[in-house]
């Protein structure tokens, strides 16, 4: 079978209501917050990507019990500072830099010398921005030039520190409060603003947290934990998922679309503030609160107009993995969208700006792109009658789904390589394609 999927011709109308497998983000910290858990704690509607299936496999490596069943996900914590594993102990975080990030901050306290690595993509991402924070609790790190593959030294007396993380990742900030569970004393947190999920989850643990918001900052206060009680998680939908729908069904003509159970929380949901002001039609219904985030249902319809935008940069972390998508209905309005201070798109799977700015210019749309900027001039009637090839992108995920949703509302003739891509984070889109198309 090749490796590559070919695409002709736009998607008809359609009117569907669907459901999408859990989210990434909770998935994997759900899993990291159960192995520190004292018992067996029970997650429902675990993705079953390779990031996910990657972290069970790193916290097996770390002596936990996991039992993974076709509903539901059983793991058997081990406590605080827990781990059980081997010298030597080589932990493959796959293509995830949440994985492998986050991952850290539970080994500052590793009584043996351990080593991670990953794929070809995740070892070309900076880790330094981890590891100088995680130096500071006593750690040792031995990293190729900043990257991957990094060998960690624990400390068996690991210091509270204080720490200013300024680039707006929720990765880096998580790191850093995981790492700050089993730490004498008090770890202050200055944090630009970003995805707020394990904060979330602390609240609900009852891990001693407080957070105080400032206008473009947050600043976090941790103290020890001694213990964390086992939990049970039914994770919802994800939005960095439903966001393809989303768009796909924004830019199809006569076509209406609902995605229950989703994850709604409002650090999340910048691509529904971005498409909103673009002239897209969404709403949100049934809001509930579930452990502290925010689920409900998102209502969408096709537009038949788009207004360009310069987008506020305050909403980019908000939007960070959707700004792909978010370009395609940029590229269809009327007028010059401009975005800016997005230089984080280059610190994941590929460099996104990069290939978000290749994407349009193959479909026939002017840019102008800098290393953190790009200016987007929309064309209304734009319609594709061309032969287009998306390759050679470092296996992206976010790449490979987003050429399918160009390709499917823009026409042409589309040849995308690397399908087994979505493995990473959504194994079901292809076959959700498919039911739409039907």
């Amino acid at each position: 079978m090749k490796n590559k999927i070919r695409i002709k011709g736009i998607i008809k109308s359609y009117h569907n209501t669907l459901e999408i497998e859990g989210d990434k983000s909770l998935s994997i910290r759900w899993a990291l917050l159960a192995s520190q858990a004292t018992g067996k704690s029970k997650s429902i509607n675990l993705l079953r990507s390779e990031d996910v299936l990657n972290t069970l496999n790193i916290l097996k490596k770390l002596g936990v019990r996991i039992n993974l069943y076709k509903n539901s996900c059983e793991i058997y914590g081990m406590g605080i500072n827990g781990f059980n594993y081997k010298k030597n102990t080589v932990l493959n975080a796959g293509n995830s830099g949440t994985l492998g990030r986050l991952i850290m901050g539970l080994l500052v306290h590793s009584k043996n010398k351990i080593k991670l690595i990953g794929d070809k993509s995740l070892s070309k991402r900076d880790f330094l921005r981890v590891v100088k924070p995680l130096e500071k609790f006593g750690a040792r790190f031995k990293t190729n030039l900043g990257k991957l593959p990094i060998t960690i030294e624990g400390t068996m007396n690991p210091k509270s520190i204080k720490y200013y993380e300024n680039k707006g990742s929720a990765q880096c900030k998580s790191a850093v409060m995981l790492a700050a569970l089993n730490t004498k004393g008090q770890t202050i947190i200055k944090a630009k603003k970003s995805r707020d999920h394990t904060e979330l989850l602390f609240k609900y643990l009852k891990i001693p947290i407080k957070i105080i918001k400032k206008k473009n900052y947050d600043l976090i206060k941790i103290n020890k934990k001694d213990k964390i009680k086992s939990f049970n998680y039914k994770i919802p939908a994800d939005i960095s998922s439903g966001a393809f729908f989303i768009v796909l069904t924004a830019l199809t003509n006569n076509s209406s679309l609902k995605i229950k159970n989703i994850n709604i929380n409002p650090s999340r949901i910048g691509i529904i503030k971005i498409l909103k002001i673009m002239g897209v039609k969404i709403n949100l219904k049934n809001i509930k609160n579930y452990k502290g985030e925010k689920v409900g249902d998102i209502y969408v319809e096709n537009s038949k107009s788009f207004k360009a935008i310069k987008c506020n940069p305050n909403i980019n972390s908000s939007a960070i993995d959707e700004f792909l998508l978010i370009f395609l209905v940029a590229a269809k309005a009327r007028g010059v969208s401009y975005f800016k201070n997005l230089s984080e798109l280059n610190q994941k799977e590929s460099p996104r700006l990069k290939w978000g700015s290749k994407i349009l210019n193959l479909m026939g749309i002017k840019t102008i792109t800098t290393n953190n900027s790009i200016k987007i001039f929309g064309n209304p009637d734009l319609k594709i009658d061309k032969k287009i090839v998306i390759k050679n992108y470092l296996k992206d995920h976010r790449v490979f789904m987003t050429s399918v949703i160009a390709a499917l509302t823009f026409g042409g003739e589309w040849t995308i390589h690397d399908s087994d891509s979505i493995k990473t984070s959504f194994p079901s889109f292809l076959k959700i394609i498919d039911n739409l198309k039907r």
